[in-house]
C-alpha cells in the first residue's frame, strides 16, 4: 500500500490514458463495457475505421455481451494483425467507409455482410433482422444482403451467411426474437408467424410469435419495455400486460413466455414451449445448438 495513491483505486484503465470511474465500471452490463472500450478506442486513435461488432456499436447493430476484441479495418495492410484487444483486418474485396458524428466505420452493408459471415448464426440472424428491418430503421433490402454477399472474394463464412439470408425477416422486432425464433427451429418446433395481430373483446392485441398449428402465442419478453426504473408506470404496464395475456388465455390461445437468457440456454425456451403444447414437428438440430455456446468472439 506504501506509496501507492489511494486515488488510483477509484479509476479503472480502459485505454492508455483513458481511465473511467471504478465504481461504475462495475454496475455496467457487458455490452455497455463493451461500448465505452470502443469509444476509448476511437479517442486514442480517431483515423481509424472501425468494422465488425466495432462498427456495429456506432451503426445500431445488435451485439452480443461484451466481444472480446476491437475491430479495426485497413485495406493497406497485405494480412490481418492482432495488437493485444485490436483485430486489425483486411481483405481482397473493398470496403465502403462512411463517418457517423466524427468516428469512421464500414458502411452499413459491408458491416453486416462481415457479421453474418463471422457471428454464430443465431446472432447474425439478429443483425440480419435487424438490418432489413423497416420497423427498427433498417435501411437494408435483403436483394442488397444477398448480392453483397455474393461479391465477397473469399468464401470464408458465406456458407453461415446463406444461412442467415435464407432465415432473415424484417418483421422480428428485437434481437431477443431474432435468437428465439433460431433456437425454436433448432429444437424442433413448428416455424411460427411474426408479430400476429388478434382482437378479442374490443381490443387489439399484436404478439411476438404465433404457433398456427398449436394455436400457441409466444412472447419474448425484454424488461426494458416496463422501464423498471419508474415504479409506478412499471406496476401499470405489468398490469396492462396481466389483462393482455388473460384476453389471449380466454380466447383458447396457449400462451409462453421466456426471455433472451432463456432461448440462449436452450432448455428453458424448449420446456417453456413443450408446457404450452408447441408441436414439434422436425428433428433437433444439434449442431446448430451448439453453435450458441460461449463464443471465442466473446470475452
Amino acid at each position: 500500500m506504501l506509496g501507492i495513491p489511494v486515488y488510483t483505486k477509484a479509476y479503472r484503465r480502459v485505454r492508455s490514458g483513458i481511465h473511467v470511474d471504478a465504481a461504475q465500471w462495475r454496475t455496467l452490463a457487458p455490452w455497455q463495457r463493451y461500448q465505452v472500450r470502443v469509444h476509448a478506442f476511437v479517442l486514442a486513435h480517431p483515423d481509424s475505421v472501425l468494422c465488425l461488432e466495432s462498427a456495429a456499436v456506432i451503426l445500431g447493430l445488435p451485439y452480443f455481451g461484451e466481444p472480446r476484441d476491437i475491430h479495426v479495418f485497413d485495406a493497406a495492410r497485405t494480412a490481418s494483425r492482432r495488437f493485444g484487444d485490436v483485430a486489425v483486418h483486411t481483405s481482397a474485396s473493398p470496403r465502403t467507409v462512411v463517418e457517423i458524428e466524427g468516428v469512421r466505420v464500414t458502411c452499413m452493408l459491408d458491416t453486416v455482410v462481415d457479421l453474418i459471415r463471422a457471428l454464430p448464426p443465431a446472432q447474425g440472424l439478429a443483425v440480419g433482422d435487424a438490418a432489413i428491418s423497416a420497423a427498427r430503421g433498417g435501411p437494408l433490402r435483403l436483394d442488397d444482403l444477398r448480392a453483397a454477399t455474393g461479391e465477397r472474394v473469399d468464401r470464408r463464412g458465406s456458407a453461415r451467411a446463406g444461412w442467415v439470408l435464407d432465415h432473415a425477416d424484417g418483421d422480428a422486432e428485437s434481437a431477443g426474437e431474432s435468437l428465439s425464433r433460431a433456437v425454436a427451429e433448432w429444437c424442433g418446433f413448428e416455424t411460427p408467424m411474426l408479430q400476429c395481430e388478434f382482437r378479442y373483446d374490443g381490443a387489439l392485441d399484436r404478439v411476438d410469435f404465433f404457433f398456427p398449428r398449436s394455436n400457441v402465442i409466444g412472447e419474448s419478453d425484454g424488461w426494458g419495455k416496463y422501464t423498471l426504473d419508474n415504479p409506478e408506470r412499471a406496476a401499470s404496464r405489468l398490469a396492462a400486460e396481466k389483462r393482455r395475456e388473460d384476453r389471449l388465455r380466454r380466447a383458447g390461445h396457449g400462451f409462453a413466455r421466456w426471455d433472451l437468457s432463456d432461448a440462449q440456454r436452450v432448455e428453458p425456451l424448449h420446456r417453456a414451449l413443450r408446457a404450452a403444447s408447441v408441436q414439434l414437428v422436425r428433428p433437433a438440430q444439434n449442431a446448430m445448438l451448439l453453435t450458441l455456446t460461449r463464443s471465442a468472439r466473446s470475452a
